[in-house]
């Protein structure tokens, strides 16, 4: 990775309605799009972290310029899943995306619940243009887009000041900073976080003077 800039990416497991209604509407006020990784075969659902996006908030999604990326069509779990299943319920996905909105893609993937397998990582290597895990760390140096550094934003670990001090640690070193969450509301699940922290997290992301963009667009920077 060679970047002139600083780049952080805010990126959405599962794609919770309060991730879009709340977490999308803070990130829309500070002129910021984000990453939205869904699992179609999950939609009308409520998980863990509450309720899961219906048909509508596809294209409101879509429209407001946010980036929809994959999750396998069923939320497999990346290591217990066999490379097989997994593989299929990728291609799952890709099939429903192009009859519930036609003429779009997922340029980018996430890994749901746990690391992938190392013969699953191999196999996805030509499926996307990079694919997101987590580790509580920047991008920097060589970068492995087959597993991209996240840093989970939730309130089983909420801590303010390690968050922004990565943020000023991304900023002085020309990283590239993926956060990910899954619910932004007032009574988070274990894997979402508060609309406060939230914001608070936007504003000291922007204030660090990074340039933010959802995951895809990052990447082309990046790779420029």
């Amino acid at each position: 990775m060679k970047s002139a800039v600083p780049i952080i990416s805010f990126t959405f497991d599962d794609f919770l309605r309060s991730a879009l209604q709340t977490g999308g509407a803070i990130l829309e006020n500070f002129g910021i799009t984000g990453t939205y990784y869904a699992s179609l075969g999950c939609m009308g659902q409520k998980g863990p972290s509450g309720e899961l996006f219906v048909f509508q908030d596809l294209r409101e999604l879509i429209d407001k310029g946010h980036e929809l990326g994959c999750h396998t069509y069923s939320h497999l779990n990346a290591w217990k899943a066999s490379t097989h299943d997994f593989m299929v319920s990728i291609d799952q996905n890709r099939k429903a995306l192009s009859e519930y909105l036609p003429g779009t893609e997922f340029r980018t993937f996430s890994y749901p619940i746990d690391p992938p397998r190392p013969y699953t990582k191999k196999r996805i290597s030509n499926k996307f243009r990079c694919c997101r895990g987590g580790g509580q760390k920047y991008n920097h140096g060589t970068l492995d887009l087959n597993i991209l550094h996240a840093y989970f934003l939730d309130k089983r670990r909420e801590n303010l000041g390690k968050a922004i001090d990565l943020i000023n640690e991304n900023a002085a070193v020309c990283g590239w900073l993926i956060f990910a969450t899954h619910d932004v509301c007032d009574n988070p699940s274990p894997y979402g976080c508060t609309p406060n922290y939230f914001e608070e997290i936007v504003r000291h992301s922007v204030k660090s003077g990074a340039t933010i963009l959802p995951v895809a667009r990052a990447l082309e920077l990046v790779s420029a």
